[in-house]
């Protein structure tokens, strides 16, 4: 039978995905540092909280409170030995949602990295990579889960690894990946390479596509480096919502609703199907998203000119393949995902 994403993408446009996690859990109550997928088992209502709020924005799917729910992860917070039933519990908790919604809602169970460099330049094998994966997609499959959805990866080699490790638990997937290092991964994967790497794959995902990394500007130059690609794969496009500044000692996204609903279009003109948001990404920004979606037809692909124009200056001068595109942003410090 054919997975619910597939059907769900053979009958519409495009796919309006969730927002941010992090940012919306921190607005809960979770302490920096804490480990967010301990809430699953320890305050549910909270989880039931954010899964609906998405829903009730309008996303079609939204992911699970588990991106770092991986062993390498979790014994950082003594519970590496919970990892199937964190993941578990957490998708449980998405099938609640999803199933009273009103309508179709997909479950997809968030797979972030280890936090480990694999070999050849660190130390966690392929091996050790793929137990690890196959440990967390088979908790998420056991709780309902419709799809596993790789996100925020840098290496190729994780990435071939969790894909190995989804087909070994029988889930269908997604992938994506953060291109945040003038518009390469850290590990220097350009938009052409993952294209190449995604067709590669003995079971390639059934969408895959960008996450977090800078402003929305740089992630859909991305994505026009996917479709530049001739690819017929369903495009993700997951940007967060503006860029990140201090304000009063916390993080805040200066990305507005109307903002994100201009990203939304633009994602779509660009050859998105999937479209949400990352870090900063509130309820209120996918509800003008959704009506952005619904309300406006598609153009024509957009320029990169008119991309910087609408939604901001590019954080680099090329795409990562060495030719210049659009000015660029005055360099930032480094600075810590916060999805």
């Amino acid at each position: 039978m054919t997975d619910l994403l597939t059907r769900m993408l053979a009958d519409n446009d495009v796919l309006l995905a969730d927002g941010a996690t992090g940012t919306s859990l921190f607005g809960m109550g979770l302490m920096a540092g804490d480990a967010p997928e301990l809430w699953n088992t320890d305050a549910p209502e909270k989880i039931l909280a954010l899964y609906r709020g998405a829903v009730e924005a309008g996303s079609d799917l939204f992911l699970t409170n588990t991106f770092g729910g991986n062993a390498s992860r979790l014994k950082l917070h003594s519970a590496q030995s919970r990892v199937h039933e964190l993941n578990r519990v957490g998708a449980e908790l998405g099938r609640d949602i999803a199933d009273k919604a009103e309508r179709t809602i997909i479950v997809a169970g968030s797979v972030g990295p280890t936090g480990e460099i694999m070999e050849p330049v660190g130390t966690l094998s392929h091996a050790l990579a793929v137990e690890m994966f196959h440990e967390q997609a088979d908790g998420l499959k056991e709780g309902g889960a419709d799809i596993a959805w790789l996100e925020t990866i840098s290496s190729p080699e994780e990435f071939r690894a969790a894909a190995e490790a989804f087909t070994l638990a029988g889930l269908p997937w997604c992938g994506t990946m953060s291109f945040d290092t003038a518009g390469r991964t850290m590990m220097g994967v350009t938009s052409a390479a993952m294209v190449q790497m995604v067709e590669a794959l003995d079971h390639p995902p059934i969408a895959f596509g960008a996450n977090c990394g800078t402003g929305a500007s740089d992630l859909l130059r991305t994505v026009l480096g996917f479709a530049a690609q001739g690819t017929e794969r369903p495009i993700i496009a997951k940007g967060n919502a503006g860029i990140p500044k201090y304000v009063d000692g916390h993080i805040h996204y200066d990305g507005t609703p109307d903002l994100m609903a201009e990203y939304a279009v633009m994602a779509r003109d660009c050859g998105a199907r999937i479209i949400g948001g990352c870090c900063g990404t509130m309820p209120e920004h996918l509800r003008r998203m959704r009506a952005a979606l619904d309300e406006r037809p598609r153009g024509e692909r957009p320029t990169l000119d008119l991309i910087t124009q609408v939604l901001g200056p590019l954080s680099s001068a090329n795409d990562g393949t060495g030719e210049d595109t659009a000015p660029a942003r005055p360099p930032r410090g480094k600075r810590r995902r916060t999805n």
